[in-house]
């Protein structure tokens, strides 16, 4: 057998200053992201051969720069201290359409003008309009697709998940999972009252919420959260923190949760029974709860299971999909997780990867160990989804035990 362990002492001397430049090189990122997303259309529609009027690019220039300047204030007085509604519901929108405006200035700037060189389409000046044209026709049109899919009641997805140790009494399980809902600054409370009645219709046994309920305290937001008090489940509804509760006097999220009726899984579980077998349904803090500084509050398995039968099989629930590697060092059977949103706005999906070993759907982790990952019912800051649909999920657990005829 060959031991390997100088070899990945070597390969860790490595990569650490890897990681050190990568890190210091992430503190500029918020002074350096705003820069490109506007630096870089403006370029690409103004100054790379239309050879626009003056007065045109003149305005032109003066629009990319007052987006770059108000952006980042927006953002600062509707998330900061002040936290403004007005000015987040301004900084939010500001961002989500530079990042499709800078996506498709990239992607068209390049591509379409290769292609239209290829193909003899007219002169410089021609092909450059053309691409400045289908670069603003690509995102008007993208970012109002993308707000009507973020603003609508998601659709319903459902799929059977089969789990091994599962008992046959408890076949057909069904269990809805609604996520990332984040009631801010734009009021959804019409919309959350319609998100409630959809998952009434599903019958679930079990209801699950995994977190980031909203951005702003419970009191701020209370009238968007309080129809989640007419959820109905036969068994339970169950909920977890996410890392926005956190953002947020997460205690008042719990608090407020516990008032409607969810079971606030805070590193415990309940027992879930049916046909003589039973379903250890287990909730732990997000991972971020620890160094938040609120008292009580972090991610703790161990104490979720604290008292269960290690041969009964186990959902759990945990905000963020990365937790999956605990998961599965401990045999979970199934956790269901959000935090990623699908990527929201595409192709946002591919930063995700960085920090999520899944952006959404199932997936497996280790010899047991199934990953749920939700794209989220509602949308985080600007109010648009670009080919990452929001959803309601609904599971229906399956026993490879057939049924008990009765």
């Amino acid at each position: 057998m060959t031991d390997t362990s100088d070899t990945r002492s070597a390969d860790s001397e490595v990569q650490a200053p890897r990681r050190s430049r990568l890190l210091r090189l992430m503190r500029y990122l918020p002074l350096i992201a705003p820069v490109l997303l506007w630096a870089v259309p403006c370029g690409v529609l103004l100054y790379t051969g239309q050879h626009w009027p003056l007065p045109v690019t003149l305005v032109g220039t003066a629009l990319f720069v007052l987006g770059l300047v108000v952006m980042p204030l927006a953002m600062g007085r509707g998330h900061g201290r002040r936290q403004q509604d007005r000015a987040a519901i301004v900084g939010d929108t500001l961002l989500g359409a530079s990042w499709v405006l800078f996506t498709w200035s990239v992607l068209l700037g390049v591509l379409l003008r290769l292609a239209l060189t290829v193909a003899g389409v007219g002169e410089g000046q021609d092909r450059a309009r053309i691409v400045t044209w289908a670069v603003l026709g690509t995102t008007a049109v993208l970012l109002a697709w993308g707000y009507a899919e973020a603003r609508r009641v998601p659709r319903v997805r459902r799929l059977d998940v089969q789990l091994p140790r599962l008992g046959a009494g408890l076949d057909g399980l069904r269990v809805a999972l609604i996520t990332d809902t984040h009631y801010g600054p734009l009021d959804r409370a019409r919309w959350s009252e319609r998100v409630c009645e959809t998952v009434n219709t599903l019958e679930a046994d079990l209801v699950c919420h995994t977190g980031d309920i909203a951005d702003g305290t419970a009191e701020r937001r209370r009238a968007q959260a309080v129809p989640l008090g007419t959820v109905q489940a036969t068994q339970a509804r169950v909920y977890v923190t996410g890392n926005h509760e956190y953002y947020s006097e997460a205690q008042g999220w719990v608090d407020l949760m516990d008032e409607l009726g969810w079971e606030p899984l805070r590193n415990r579980h309940l027992l879930v029974e049916r046909g003589g077998d039973t379903l250890v349904v287990a909730g732990v803090d997000d991972v971020t709860a620890e160094s938040s500084g609120l008292a009580g509050h972090r991610a703790n398995l161990a104490g979720a299971l604290d008292g269960a039968d290690p041969d009964l099989p186990v959902l759990l629930l945990a905000h963020q999909p990365k937790f999956v590697d605990r998961a599965a060092a401990d045999g979970i059977d199934l956790q269901l997780s959000g935090h990623t949103h699908g990527g929201q706005i595409w192709p946002f999906h591919h930063l995700v990867r960085i920090d999520q070993p899944a952006v959404a759907g199932l997936s497996r982790h280790g010899t047991r160990t199934l990953l749920y990952t939700s794209r989220g019912t509602g949308f985080w800051g600007p109010p648009f989804r670009v080919f990452a649909p929001s959803e309601i999920t609904l599971l229906v657990l399956r026993s490879p035990q057939p049924p008990t005829s009765p």
